[in-house]
């Protein structure tokens, strides 16, 4: 397939177009990561979660579904600690 569309990535107007359609595509992830975190940080221990999950993915490399597995099971861990804290 690459060999068929090869000849269409030289040309300036698709090379653009694609490069406008990346930009809004990252601009969307962005915006919904705004407002999903915005949702799911409402106290001290979701985010430490989420400033740990981020730190190790970017040092580590962890792979996500086992960040995922893992902070989940932490939340577990901490909710009646939070649920105690805030009644």
């Amino acid at each position: 397939m690459v060999l068929v569309l090869a000849p269409w990535f030289r040309h300036r107007q698709l090379s653009t177009f694609v490069q406008g359609a990346l930009a809004a595509a990252m601009g969307a992830i962005a915006g919904s990561v705004l407002i999903l975190g915005q949702r799911a940080i409402v106290d001290l221990s979701t985010a430490v979660i989420g400033l740990a999950s981020l730190g190790l993915l970017w040092r580590f490399r962890v792979p996500e579904p086992d960040l995922v597995i893992a902070a989940g099971c932490l939340g577990l861990l901490l909710w009646p600690v939070s649920r105690t804290a805030t009644s």
